[in-house]
């Protein structure tokens, strides 16, 4: 049960005076919906304004403060802008400019020859001053002064500065009396304040010291939670699983293992002979053989009488990998089988009954497999594809489907630094794939300008011509998927014109049965170019398609960049990632391809896309939507998380985990940041 102190902060946020369903949506697009999700939505920065005595005092693009009197209100036809004319002291002409809804406003604010105050930035438009949105409009200039410095919070369409400071001042006011979870010597070494003030500071200053202390407070509740499912994972009991090799000796592999691989067996194959259950992440770059050391696991559990299920994160991939594992586990003899929600009738029900008398012996699926109609006469081993999907909780749902706790095996094809991986993954041990198999060619990583465009398309038909297939990467348009899938559609309009049929397309808002026809299209070859967003990004696998061409790749991180590129490179052909970069691009842009050019090492990109900008998208957070931190910035997490691990490795080892006082502060800790997953595992809750 959550404590009582906190529920004040777990209302709707409609329980605050002014939101409606109205302004619910705006806030809802911006994940607040609760009223401790406003307390922690800090301002991205902070604005210093100057009061001046006219106009003339001011220059263009500062934030002033000054007294206006409106002279004339003028609306422009269609979807022009609503102007105010207002004259200051020494008669100087300003336009305030308001753009669509906002208008209504400005009528009432700025009623003609009454003096207002003014607070915004100063701007020129032709040959006039203006100021765009108003942040403020007052009769009284004596309170706008004092606020000489103001947060800015990041918005949705139809809130306002303004109308957020006031959300966050009414949350802030509810804040209880906390118990402290921090260590005293920690606190008192890096002089932080309570939570409460804390919190009441970040919103009013740059204050480093306020936001580390919050930060700080997130990054322990995720260690302890992390640490908790870890313990209670090993104190539950499994079945210690020991394979005599006679499955695995039958393999016949086309090449032979990488050191990586045979290291990273032999890891599992330890943990498999544990009686307390397996919880490992298998992290390996595109193309690094993660399947084959899944394969030997799952051979390792049928050798010892159990079953295997492989867990994928969509239809596509399931069929894939149950394509390649029935292939490769073909001369063992091990009996696999492929189950997704698709999958009706007499079909389906023969692959129940084979599960639950267990003459199947791998079953490969999407969630389907874990529903409860699905019973298993002896799972022994879960292995799950691109782990970032899952978070903790679904992890956990999938253990208590054995009659014991399965073994669990994770992997994932996104290098994530060695300080995100404590952050995601802390209660996992972790084998890293960081050798190539023989054989795989470099990708030639080349950057043309958008300027080239009708060479690129010209290139990409002599490719398809000679029968070989391509991906086209459309462009990451903003944060918008709307624009996204807007582009990616103008895009394959004019590649349609060109290749006709041969062109596909695929996005995330199609129906999954046209994704799924369209990907089928071009996996068995009957299409020849793929036009699509990012959905592609994880996974796919058509070894025939030996050329990637990525629109305005400099929009992309380093990351994504690298999973894209691996979708080529997967056949004994040469392959080309062609990236087209626009014409203005950052410093950071422009490093960040040089090094795509340099080097294919995932990890490496991965430390340097670290370095470069901080990677949300490592985490595969903006994928998935699941940013696993909402108050810790990249630069926090890496110098403040060795030191939050510690501190909960403390409290579990030497302050008796939850009990104990320090134990019931970090309780609330759990609650209060949403990692109360990690207080369920202790069986009271």
């Amino acid at each position: 049960m959550r404590p009582e102190a906190l529920n004040p902060l777990f209302v709707e946020t409609e329980a605050l005076e002014g939101v409606g369903p109205k302004l619910r949506k705006p806030l809802e697009k911006l994940g607040l919906s609760r009223v401790r999700d406003i307390i922690f939505h800090l301002p991205e920065r902070f604005v210093t304004r100057r009061a001046i005595a006219d106009l003339d005092a001011g220059s263009e693009g500062e934030q002033i403060i000054v007294a206006l009197t409106p002279i004339e209100h003028r609306s422009s036809s269609g979807r022009g802008p609503y102007r105010v004319l207002a004259q200051d002291e020494a008669g100087n002409v300003c336009s305030l400019t308001y753009f669509g809804r906002a208008s209504f406003s400005a009528k009432k604010l700025l009623p003609v020859g009454e003096k207002r105050w003014v607070a915004g930035r100063l701007d020129r438009y032709g040959d006039i001053l203006q100021i765009v949105h108003p942040d403020h409009v007052v009769e009284d200039g004596g309170d706008t002064l004092g606020r000489l410095s103001e947060p800015v919070y990041r918005l949705s369409e139809g809130l306002t500065q303004p109308k957020v400071a006031g959300l966050v001042e009414q949350a802030l006011a509810r804040l209880p009396e906390m118990p402290e979870w921090i260590e005293r010597a920690q606190l008192a070494k890096e002089g932080w304040p309570d939570w409460a003030d804390a919190l009441r500071a970040a919103h009013k200053s740059e204050d480093a010291g306020p936001r580390d202390r919050l930060a700080y407070d997130e990054l322990l509740a995720n260690s302890l939670a992390l640490m908790l499912v870890r313990a209670d994972n090993r104190a539950r009991k499994g079945q210690p699983l020991r394979g005599d090799g006679s499955y695995r000796g039958k393999l016949q592999l086309p090449f032979p293992l990488t050191g990586a691989q045979t290291r990273s067996i032999a890891e599992i194959e330890g943990d498999l002979q544990q009686e307390a259950p397996m919880l490992r992440l298998l992290q390996g770059d595109v193309g690094a053989g993660k399947t084959v050391v899944a394969l030997e696991a799952m051979l390792i559990a049928v050798e010892a009488g159990a079953q295997a299920a492989m867990l994928a994160p969509t239809e596509i991939l399931a069929r894939q990998h149950y394509e390649t594992l029935r292939t490769m586990a073909a001369p063992t003899g091990a009996q696999v089988a492929l189950l997704t929600g698709r999958d009706k009738g007499r079909a389906r029900e023969s692959i129940l009954m084979g599960l639950m008398d267990g003459s199947i012996q791998i079953v490969v699926g999407t969630h389907a497999i874990f529903q409860d109609t699905v019973n298993y006469r002896n799972l022994g081993l879960v292995v799950i594809d691109e782990q970032h999907r899952f978070g903790v909780a679904q992890r956990l749902m999938l253990a208590s489907k054995g009659r014991r706790t399965p073994h669990t095996l994770a992997m994932t094809a996104t290098p994530i630094p060695r300080t995100l991986t404590l952050a995601q993954y802390g209660e996992m041990d972790v084998s890293r794939l960081d050798e190539m198999p023989p054989g795989r060619q470099a990708i030639d990583t080349r950057v043309v300008a958008q300027e080239r465009l009708p060479d690129v398309v010209e290139a990409v038909g002599r490719h398809v011509a000679s029968g070989q297939q391509a991906y086209w990467v459309c462009p990451m348009v903003r944060d918008n998927e709307t624009d996204d899938i807007a582009a990616a559609e103008a895009r394959y309009a004019s590649l349609h014109e060109r290749f006709g049929e041969d062109v596909v397309l695929v996005h995330g808002q199609l129906k999954p049965e046209m994704k799924d026809a369209a990907m089928e299209r071009f996996a068995s070859g009957a299409a020849k170019l793929l036009v699509a967003t990012t959905v592609i990004e994880v996974g796919v696998d058509v070894p025939a398609s030996t050329l990637m061409v990525i629109e305005q790749a400099e929009r992309f991180g380093l990351a994504q960049l690298h999973q894209l590129r691996g979708r080529v490179g997967r056949g004994s052909e040469k392959s080309t990632c062609l990236l087209l970069r626009g014409s203005t691009m950052s410093e950071t842009a422009r490093e960040r391809l040089a090094l795509m050019r340099e080097t294919q090492d995932g990890f490496l990109l991965a430390e340097e896309d670290l370095r470069l900008r901080g990677g949300g998208e490592l985490l595969g957070t903006r994928q998935s939507g699941d940013t696993p931190f909402r108050v810790a910035t990249l630069e926090q997490i890496t110098r403040l998380l060795p030191l939050a691990h510690d501190d909960a490795r403390l409290l579990m080892e030497r302050d008796g985990g939850l009990s104990g006082p320090r134990g019931e502060a970090a309780r609330m800790l759990l609650y209060l940041f949403d990692r109360d997953w990690g207080v369920q595992m202790l069986r009271g809750g």
